[in-house]
């Protein structure tokens, strides 16, 4: 046995503990309302997929406007004719996202916000990068993407929602993730979007958890920045 596996083995009890209380009294904040799909803008037509959990579904605020795909739709529909799709929902992992996509269509770019449910499940770092792999080549396969962009999984360490040492706990696994996340990236020429904001409870939600809306603002800037560029 590992030393590095000792301590998980030892907390085992205390993190169970704290993630069922979590559970039980944390509250739960709908997903964003509005619509999922449409056509705006003017110029160069791009087809945009927006696909992931809670935070791709806008919990944190009300309305898909002040939300991730909204706020991108701001920054491109002066330069660009987007059509769009949002394939969102509260609690999905990986795997349960890939099997979402049937149907979805053809796009030009995928914007993938996922990880933080695979974190909570205890997805193994193995079956993550498979899943992960798996999700990425079937957007170019199946659904003609060409840029894939892909938000890094959550800091969940720094998140005041979690009380320690389920904090600490959750950080190394989001950690651990997203350095797998990188790796999938680099081996499926997509691009991993890290978070360039510290940490800060005036960016979440009131749950402590959900990206609020001044996060969600400056997180559809730069996607949208970015899924211009697959124009040029």
């Amino acid at each position: 046995m590992t030393e590095r596996r000792l301590p998980s083995l030892i907390l085992a009890p205390v993190l169970a503990a704290q993630a069922l209380g979590l559970i039980l009294q944390a509250e739960r904040l709908p997903e964003a309302v509005g619509p999922r799909e449409g056509s705006v803008g003017q110029g160069i037509r791009l087809r945009l997929l927006v696909l992931g959990d809670s935070s791709a579904a806008g919990v944190g605020v009300g309305h898909q406007d002040e939300a991730l795909i909204g706020q991108m739709l701001r920054h491109m529909t002066p330069y660009s004719q987007v059509d769009w799709r949002l394939v969102a929902r509260s609690g999905v992992t990986t795997r349960v996202a890939r099997t979402r996509l049937n149907g979805a269509g053809q796009f030009d770019v995928a914007v993938l916000a996922l990880g933080v449910n695979d974190v909570l499940r205890h997805t193994s770092a193995m079956r993550f990068s498979r899943e992960q792999t798996g999700l990425m080549q079937d957007l170019r396969r199946n659904h003609g993407v060409g840029c894939i962009l892909a938000s890094a999984v959550p800091p969940l360490g720094a998140f005041p929602a979690f009380p320690e040492p389920l904090r600490t706990h959750l950080g190394h696994r989001a950690a651990r993730l997203d350095r797998v996340l990188q790796q999938v990236c680099a081996s499926e020429n997509a691009t991993h979007v890290g978070f360039d904001l510290p940490p800060s409870c005036a960016l979440l939600a009131r749950d402590g958890f959900h990206p609020g809306a001044q996060l969600y603002a400056h997180w559809g800037a730069r996607m949208a920045g970015l899924a211009l560029r697959a124009l040029s």
